[in-house]
């Protein structure tokens, strides 16, 4: 467990491992420790730094407006701070959008880019997409982190095999500072960078679950946008691919990591 600053914000990340580094950022509301089953794994390979957002898990949680570009310039302070050679990116959800953002600010900054359920832009056109945020605007505002955490506990992971894991994301997604959760989803409306997805030169794999809020036909349109991109379908998951399809997800990183290294080797 390790901490740096940035911009007065004290940012909390944790590092496993030797090699090439490899960077897992999370998705809203959630924090490093929802890696726990992809660190063992990944850190055998390379060195592995999972980090806390702002506004997430030990780091701290300013009283201010939250965007993409500034969690993807306290990423950038964080690659600086330790001195990393470009990097294997990989982003959740809130995740891939700091990453993507990350991506077309700093191209040469990455090795590759992994972007799981997640897209390049967030645009509120129709009024079909007015009325799903302003619902679930006001839902964040007026529920409680506990009720929050249930339902989408419940919507996740709703197999009665995956009751342990429920009740272990509900009391996590609890403790989410309410402030902050609310900052960090606001971030989210009226971002893009799907414009700018042409700079993106580094070899991409987009993984999406088969269930995820959004269909896998949004995914099929940017991933012909990226220059070097490859689309992963992964069977009986949903928005929390990495906790309820660890070992497919796992191997799907590994074998597009090595892949990645290999070609990079031959040229």
């Amino acid at each position: 467990m390790a901490y740096f600053e940035h911009e007065g914000c004290t940012l909390h990340y944790e590092e496993y491992g030797h090699g090439v580094p490899l960077i897992l950022i999370h998705g809203l509301g959630s924090s490093c420790q929802d890696w726990e089953l992809q660190v063992p794994v990944l850190a055998k390979h390379y060195h592995l730094v999972v980090v806390d957002i702002r506004g997430h898990g030990r780091s701290d949680k300013p009283r201010e407006r939250y965007s993409i570009e500034g969690f993807s310039a306290d990423l950038l302070a964080l690659i600086e701070h330790l001195r990393l050679e470009p990097a294997h990116v990989v982003g959740l959800s809130l995740g891939g959008m700091i990453a993507f953002q990350l991506a077309v600010d700093q191209p040469h900054l990455l090795r590759s880019l992994c972007i799981v359920n997640s897209a390049p832009q967030v645009k509120v056109r129709t009024a079909s997409d007015y009325w799903q945020w302003a619902k679930r605007w006001s839902l964040a505002r007026i529920l409680s982190l506990d009720t929050i955490g249930k339902a989408l506990s419940n919507r996740l992971f709703p197999a009665p095999e995956q009751a342990d894991l429920r009740r272990k994301m509900t009391a996590r997604w609890a403790k989410n500072d309410k402030h902050a959760y609310l900052a960090s989803f606001d971030a989210i409306v009226g971002w893009g960078v799907q414009e700018r997805l042409s700079r993106i030169t580094c070899p991409t794999l987009v993984i999406s679950a088969d269930h995820d809020y959004t269909p896998v036909a949004q995914k099929e349109i940017y991933v012909k946008l990226l220059p070097d991109a490859q689309l992963v379908v992964i069977e009986n998951s949903r928005h929390a691919t990495p906790l309820d399809q660890p070992e497919v997800f796992n191997t799907t990183l590994l074998d597009f990591l090595k892949n990645v290294e290999t070609t990079t080797q031959d040229h």
